[in-house]
């Protein structure tokens, strides 16, 4: 079957619409002609491509995507239709109602996202899903670390880059007080810092501990804390310094080893494609030696390799 390509820039989204439509005809289905329509369209364009396929076709364009796509292709896919607020709320729904609770993901996700990203993904976890996040944390989180998951998404902070050096200091001296100096942890502390603190801050938090006390912030975490109260600090602390090596590390985590974790692999490529994928790119040559491409291109297969693939770009 020969596959049609059509670039973004010669193509509206009725045009895509009508050569979706024209894939998923006959017997079989234009697989390749799918991708290379929507895995080179921004999210404003997906949105007007499924107003414009229910338009002319009286049917839901999602629907006809999972009707059409199978296994690891048909999940990215369904992701990527969605914006970046609607993702997120679909993730973080998904891990938090799931018969086996998934907050290893609702952690990542939450705590590696900025302030205003929250504010706007909880307004679409309410439009979709008829319940506040708080409410579905409250049920499903329990402890230190429902404690700092209701903090970080309900307090606002500030996102610019300058910072407050007296106040970094006590911070610093905060933490190691409520830390390593005592015996026992006060976790209050600690849930009120990483709650409240700028990315910005917080880094040069990071820093000014380990001027003070000849330790990191991250090992004083790794020895004062535990299970996914310790997964929310940790994450926070490494999206403040440098969130690219975070998903960075998540990805390698994902193709390490024995299998791969697709679900990792996806969640990742997908969300971060339309947010800071060079970046990412950039740092996991830095720290592998490798091309981001090449570790996926030998991870994974068919279609699903050819999607994941096109997300990424240019193999550089």
């Amino acid at each position: 079957m020969s596959t049609l390509i059509v670039p973004p820039l010669l193509s509206s989204p009725r045009d895509d619409a009508m050569h979706l439509y024209r894939a998923f005809k006959g017997f079989g289905t234009d697989t390749s002609a799918v991708i290379s329509i929507l895995a080179h369209r921004d999210a404003a364009q997906r949105a007007l491509i499924q107003h414009e396929y229910r338009a002319l076709y009286a049917e839901d364009l999602l629907k006809r995507l999972t009707s059409e796509l199978t296994g690891k292709l048909e999940t990215a896919v369904l992701l990527w239709m969605h914006d970046l607020p609607g993702r997120d709320a679909i993730i973080v729904r998904q891990a938090l109602i799931a018969d086996i609770l998934n907050l290893e993901t609702a952690t990542e996700v939450i705590c590696s996202r900025t302030s205003s990203q929250i504010q706007v993904f909880k307004q679409h976890y309410y439009a979709k899903f008829g319940v506040h996040l708080e409410h579905d944390i409250e049920l499903r989180a329990s402890g230190d670390h429902k404690k700092l998951l209701l903090a970080y998404v309900s307090t606002p902070r500030y996102e610019g880059r300058e910072v407050d050096r007296n106040m970094v200091e006590k911070d610093a001296k905060a933490l190691y007080k409520a830390g390593e100096k005592r015996l026992g942890t006060d976790e209050m502390t600690f849930i009120r810092v990483f709650s409240e603190r700028s990315a910005a801050h917080l880094a040069a938090v990071d820093s000014a501990y380990h001027n003070m006390y000849g330790n990191s912030l991250k090992k004083a975490i790794k020895k004062e804390t535990s299970g996914h109260f310790e997964h929310a600090l940790k994450t926070i602390l490494q999206c403040s310094e440098n969130p690219a090596m975070y998903f960075v590390k998540l990805l390698r985590k994902a193709m390490k080893g024995l299998g791969t974790n697709d679900s990792a692999l996806i969640r990742v490529i997908v969300t971060r494609t339309e947010i800071d994928m060079q970046y990412i790119k950039a740092e996991y040559l830095k720290k592998y030696r490798k091309t981001l491409n090449d570790a996926v291109h030998s991870e994974t297969s068919g279609h699903y390799r050819a999607f994941l693939l096109a997300l990424l770009g240019p193999n550089q």
